[in-house]
């Protein structure tokens, strides 16, 4: 019974002190931290400038001649080719005086052909002759203005594009010039955006045919699948925003984007030697950027940092830091200021690829 209780007393002595130890290396492990260096390399960053999305052809159709709305042949939002008819204003007016025009042409004709034999004849003097031939042109440009006028009772598309809604309902009068709708070429788009002036002036001391393509990102956050180039610049800068206007071009050939959208044009910015740090090692008091930096009794120091470009898991550090400094990768919110830490580092190029993965992902 003796021998009972000992050995039960050791296996209740041994489960503890192997749960004391597996406490003990588990916490040890916890309260060691990781901690990198930033390092330097060549980098692509993205500017961001807020755009306006224009059709590459964008009019407003407008009735020429005044008059009932007859007839609508097209619908709202329809996609419409070069050509086609799309409103009729009521034409029996300018039917009659079209008509007028031609029997009028035809007497003019009669007449100089009548009086063109007798000048032939040298019954009539060729003066007479020539104030019938004038008769004639005049009656002919009569009649031209007169089935111009006609011509403009249809209207037709001028180009391929996509209808916007109708400002007239059928059976309108309308005045001459009042707005009946607008037509879109969504084909290709033009993207305006504003750039201050040193940033231009960056832009054109390193340009090329790689600076110049440039990203789309949507109002929905989705970046357009197809890049753009910029194409223009406008001569003049605006002297109230310091400001110039670029324009780039997409291909809108799917028919995603249409005129009016707004969205952000992503410019390249290449970047030499470039030092990058993660942003998840940083943390921001009062809207400074600030690591914590291990010195060399172990000590974690926190040191304002500043940031020359953001992109989507890393910071563009301007300065603040050096190549061989040593950051608190993570756990920065179980530390403070001046505390001693335990540390593992880990090399941050390894950091950079798990999280290009995870970002992948």
């Amino acid at each position: 019974m003796t021998n009972k209780i000992i050995a039960l007393i050791s296996l209740i002595y041994c489960s503890t002190f192997v749960s004391c130890k597996h406490e003990e290396k588990k916490k040890e492990e916890e309260s060691t931290f990781l901690v990198t260096s930033p390092i330097r390399k060549d980098t692509i960053s993205y500017s961001e400038y807020v755009c306006q999305i224009k059709a590459i052809q964008h009019i407003e159709l407008r009735s020429l001649e005044r008059g009932y709305l007859q007839n609508i042949y097209v619908d709202e939002g329809q996609y419409i080719q070069k050509g086609t008819l799309m409103f009729k204003i009521m034409p029996m007016v300018y039917q009659a005086e079209a008509q007028t025009a031609q029997a009028e042409a035809n007497y003019a004709e009669i007449e100089y052909q009548n009086t063109k034999a007798l000048a032939d004849s040298n019954v009539v003097s060729k003066n007479e002759l020539a104030m019938a031939k004038a008769r004639l042109d005049k009656a002919k440009a009569e009649l031209s203005l007169a089935q111009t006028h006609l011509g403009f009772t249809d209207i037709r598309a001028p180009f391929d594009g996509i209808m916007d809604h109708f400002y007239v309902r059928l059976g309108s009068l309308l005045d001459e010039g009042e707005l009946l709708t607008t037509l879109s070429d969504n084909r290709k788009m033009w993207v305006y955006f504003n750039v201050p002036e040193a940033e231009y002036l960056n832009y054109m001391a390193h340009k090329d045919e790689q600076s110049s393509i440039v990203k789309l990102r949507m109002a929905n956050g989705a970046e357009f699948d197809s890049p753009g180039k910029v194409e223009t610049i406008e001569a003049d800068f605006n002297n109230e925003t310091g400001n110039i206007a670029f324009r780039a071009t997409f291909d809108n050939s799917k028919g995603l984007l249409r005129h009016g959208e707004t969205g952000d044009i992503l410019m390249p910015v290449n970047l030499k030697n470039a030092m990058i740090i993660p942003q998840k090692a940083t943390f921001e008091v009062l809207d400074k950027k600030f690591v914590y930096v291990l010195d060399n009794q172990n000590t974690l120091m926190a040191r304002e940092i500043q940031i020359a470009s953001e992109m989507s898991h890393i910071y563009i550090v301007k300065s603040g830091l050096n190549e061989g400094d040593k950051i608190l990768l993570e756990g920065l919110r179980k530390v403070k200021n001046g505390e001693k830490i335990k540390w593992k580092f880990v090399d941050q190029s390894k950091v950079l690829s798990d999280l290009n993965h995870l970002h992948a992902e």
